[in-house]
């Protein structure tokens, strides 16, 4: 039958940057915001939503004078996408017959 999709990912916005973390491990929030074409207040919240399932982690550093923040993603947040792309497969595959 249909498997539980992840509150946490089932958001366009949040997905979206999980997908570039998967494929990048780590990326700058500059770098998330262009990817995504989200606004830096929406992302920020996007980011700290991610960040409290322990799905990503988040360093803030300095940069040639600049704050930097990056973003991690984590092997709970790496098992956690896996099994999303798993449910959301299970809905093309259930109900159709072969």
């Amino acid at each position: 039958m249909f498997k539980e999709l992840d509150p946490v990912l089932h958001s366009q916005l949040r997905l979206a940057v999980m997908s570039v973390l998967m494929r990048e491990k780590d990326a700058e929030f500059t770098v998330l915001k262009e990817l995504t074409n989200a606004t830096a207040g929406n992302l920020s919240v996007q980011i700290n939503k991610l960040k409290e399932a322990e799905y990503i982690e988040v360093t803030k550093q300095f940069k040639d004078n600049y704050p930097q923040t990056i973003c991690r993603v984590t092997e709970k947040g790496s098992a956690a996408f896996e099994n999303y792309i798993r449910s959301i497969k299970s809905y093309f595959h259930t109900g159709g017959k072969s």
